[in-house]
């Protein structure tokens, strides 16, 4: 299981929501990514989601 990074912002740059969560692939983190945005309220803000090595997994502006 490898460690991805969920960040998302309001317009003015204002960072809502910052967590890690754990998947075993870029595809189930993708999918988790995009459940706790939905869950949280971030779905349609700005948001990315990370590999460990810093790869871009998800990515909405």
């Amino acid at each position: 299981m490898a460690i991805f990074k969920l960040t998302a912002f309001e317009p003015d740059g204002e960072k809502i929501l910052d967590e890690s969560f754990e998947a075993a692939s870029e595809q189930e983190a993708k999918q988790k990514g995009e459940t706790l945005l939905k869950e949280k309220g971030a779905f349609e803000k700005t948001h990315r989601c990370t590999s460990p090595a810093g790869k871009l997994i998800l990515f909405h502006r």
